[in-house]
């Protein structure tokens, strides 16, 4: 389905995303003098280990499966307010019934599967500026993102926040000659969304300022547990992704991901021999912001555009060309004459060249009505148009007899047509 007022949510997103680039969020984010566009481009920005711990510390215990479908749907943050608003508008769908309707809607199948958990979903759009950050930090600094999630697990579990409930269960591997934490359903068709403090969860904050970012779900009591869940949500085919910390990128479940999102011809590119990749179409022109997305997919979205650009002008100027066909159509005054329709003769009959009626002037004489020219002996452009347009209006009505009393007007100098 599309959407009329997704160009003007595509303004006000992307207005979001342009202040929350020179507006503190919190003491830890205070901005730099704003670059100018050329220096932005070229540098972009680099998240420090601070931000990634700050920007990571909200979602980092959460299900492997389920963080890996945040992190996919954070690169494109209008998607995901489109999805979260629509979300509240149809809340009791569920099921079959919610995988139907989103079959019918054009946003990215991350995103798409996000539905399936509206906590996240609204979280994820009311943070807006966070969820462009976070995309754009595991676009730009992959390998930094994953390895942080591990870090911020570790720190949890030493501070006997993270352990295996009945909601979930935490293991360890080694992955890539790497020990790593893995968070995994207890029921693999059931996902408990856990909710938490950032600031407390992990021990005491190693940083002067608190995390900025953390969202409690409607109905959440502040201080009742210091980590607890949401109500168990049924996984159906929502998840298709999973945490590949050996390589630190996304694994995707083909056959998972073909089953529910075989009818998304448009995001076929969206994986490569079982790996995720993002799709710049996708992205629908919100800008990148860090200097690792720009150097990755900024020269791609930048032909995208000005391919879109392009086009619209093209189709300008069709439109344009087509207006001055239809014009050209309704000025022309070689049609046939009444009496050479009636005949079956191809005179011509110049009928944009007759006087105006208005005018106390004869009117052309048989010889210019019969002209090929379309304006007949008229030399005025000025005149022309008028005669033209005072031409279109069709005298096929008139009988014979008004036509010969027309001629005698055109001797007698006729009187001003009331």
């Amino acid at each position: 389905m599309s959407y009329r007022p997704s160009r003007l949510l595509t303004l006000l997103v992307s207005s979001v995303f342009a202040l929350g680039s020179v507006v503190p969020v919190a003491p830890a984010f205070a901005a730099d003098a704003a670059p100018t566009a050329s220096a932005k481009q070229a540098t972009g920005k680099v998240y420090s280990q601070q931000e990634l711990d700050e920007l990571l510390a909200p979602i980092a215990l959460h299900p492997d499966a389920l963080l890996a479908q945040i992190l996919m749907g954070s690169t494109y943050p209008l998607d995901v307010v489109e999805a979260a608003r629509w979300r509240k508008a149809n809340p009791k769908l569920e099921g079959k019934a919610l995988e139907d309707e989103l079959a019918k809607q054009a946003w990215d199948p991350s995103v798409k599967s996000l539905a399936t958990f509206p906590s996240v979903l609204d979280m994820m759009s009311e943070k807006i500026d966070w969820t462009q950050k976070l995309g754009d930090a595991f676009l730009g600094q992959q390998k930094a993102v994953m390895e942080t999630v591990q870090k911020l697990r570790t720190k949890a579990q030493q501070a006997g926040s993270l352990s295996t409930t009945k909601e979930q269960t935490v293991s360890t591997a080694n992955e890539g000659g790497t020990t790593i934490i893995k968070i995994e359903q207890a029921d693999p068709q059931v996902v408990y969304v856990p909710t938490y403090n950032p600031a407390v969860v992990y021990g005491t904050w190693w940083y002067a300022a608190p995390p900025p970012y953390y969202y409690y779900p409607p109905g959440y009591v502040p201080g009742a547990a210091l980590f607890s869940f949401t109500v168990g949500v049924a996984v159906g085919g929502a998840l298709w992704g999973n945490c590949n910390w050996g390589h630190n990128d996304i694994n995707i479940d083909v056959d998972r991901y073909n089953q529910v999102n075989h009818f998304d011809k448009n995001n076929v590119n969206n994986i490569k021999n079982g790996t995720w990749e993002h799709n710049t179409d996708r992205r629908r022109g919100v800008p990148y912001q860090s200097q690792g997305a720009q150097n990755k997919f900024g020269g791609a979205q930048a032909q995208n555009n000005q391919a879109r650009d392009e086009f619209r002008g093209r189709a300008e100027a069709g439109r344009q060309d087509l207006g001055q066909q239809g014009f050209d159509r309704n000025a022309a005054g070689n049609r046939p004459s009444a009496g050479n329709r009636a005949s079956g003769g191809a005179a011509v009959d110049n009928r944009a060249a007759g006087m105006d009626r208005s005018s106390t002037q004869p009117r052309a004489s048989t010889s210019d009505r019969s002209s090929s020219s379309a304006f007949g002996g008229v030399n005025s452009g000025a005149r022309a148009n008028d005669y033209s347009s005072r031409g279109s209006s069709s005298r096929a009505g008139m009988s014979s007899s008004a036509r010969s009393s027309g001629g005698a007007r055109a001797g007698g100098g006729g009187g001003r047509r009331r």
